[in-house]
């Protein structure tokens, strides 16, 4: 016994020798640690390890986008300006530039069954954004709870009078044309541009320099090991509006085809999403100042969400404004995306559809 008690107090002294300045900071620590181990060697058991107990390193802290849901490096990462860039999508206006960057991408009719997207960028930053085109009057719903400065060039009236009623971060090109410039290879309107770095100092200078984006619910994606939607297609009107995803596995991305033809940026870059969300929706065709497409962006719908390879059918809710869309399962529990870049479709009820095939 009295070999054990002095071979712990050996191997104590030599431990304390090599870690002399932390034994003086923690002397008291180790004090109470010395009492225990004398009396665990007393009794026949195994001497721990001081160190492991006193100086035990706090994991670094992680940090997420609450946009993609993707890590970020810094907390203040989290709350960068996020701006939400309305971007055209007429046969003139391919290839766009920027999309291949965008974070989280809204889709829906602008008018006459032309669709019109409006990208949100916070993390990334293009340096060719476009070509940049009017409001509608479903954006300032979706865009409220990412707390996003909105880049566009005009807009319908309704749109307007919301967008400039002092609660929004407007950067309208009418009021900030140098923050925006016209294509010389393109035709207007189909040729005003931005770039990430023109819309961040705008954004500095009226004093937009953080925001508060509510983020989706998220998770680490999990590949399914038998995907049941591969191919998927959303029709919102006609042909060239229409589109495809074709999922890989490898990437747990769907590649994005549009009339036909994979959508690629100007820069070559193919757009694909890590999920793909229809939206079912109510649409009317109304005359504003012009005839524009009124959708139902409050209370709730169906919709089907694309992610790792399935299909999960869902219902969306959104009771106001300023609330996230949200989703849920037919058991009314909700439903994460997986982290990356999110593509969410308006899809009319009774004119478009959803489909998917293994």
């Amino acid at each position: 016994m009295k070999q054990k008690i002095a071979r712990s107090i050996r191997q104590l002294r030599a431990w304390i020798d090599r870690h002399r300045l932390a034994t003086m900071i923690v002397s008291g620590a180790v004090a109470i640690a010395v009492v225990g181990n004398l009396a665990m060697a007393a009794l026949g058991q195994p001497l721990p390890l001081i160190a492991s107990d006193i100086f035990v390193k706090k994991p670094d802290p992680v940090y997420y986008s609450p946009l993609t849901g993707l890590k970020v490096k810094k907390e203040k990462d989290t709350t960068k300006p996020v701006t939400a860039v309305i971007i055209e999508n007429s046969l003139e206006a391919r290839p766009q530039s920027g999309l291949h960057q965008s974070e989280v991408v809204f889709e829906a009719i602008a008018n006459g069954g032309i669709t019109r997207f409006m990208a949100l960028y916070q993390q990334n930053k293009p340096s060719l954004i476009g070509p940049v085109r009017s409001v509608r009057s479903y954006h300032p719903d979706w865009v409220r709870p990412f707390d996003a400065s909105i880049a566009h060039v005009g807009g319908s009236a309704k749109a307007l009078r919301e967008i400039r009623n002092g609660t929004f971060r407007d950067i309208d090109q009418f009021f900030n044309a140098g923050s925006y410039w016209r294509a010389s290879d393109r035709y207007a309107p189909h040729n005003v541009y931005t770039s990430a770095k023109r819309l961040d100092a705008l954004n500095k200078q009226k004093g937009y320099k953080t925001s508060s984006p509510k983020p989706f619910e998220r998770e680490d994606p999990k590949p399914a090991k038998n995907p049941n939607a591969r191919k998927v297609t959303i029709n919102v009107s006609s042909a060239p509006f229409n589109s495809t995803y074709t999922y890989s596995k490898k990437t747990n991305t769907y590649a994005r085809s549009q009339g036909g033809t994979q959508h690629k940026d100007r820069e070559k870059s193919v757009i694909k999403p890590t999920v793909v969300i229809a939206l079912k929706v109510d649409e009317q065709t109304v005359m504003e100042d012009t005839w524009q497409e009124r959708i139902t962006t409050l209370g709730k719908g169906s919709a089907v969400i694309f992610q790792n390879g399935t299909a999960t059918k869902a219902t969306w809710k959104k009771p106001s404004a300023r609330s996230q869309l949200t989703f849920y399962d037919k058991k009314g529990e909700k439903i994460a995306l997986a982290r990356g870049q999110t593509w969410i479709t308006a899809v009319p009820n009774g004119k478009g559809s959803v489909s998917w095939r293994k």
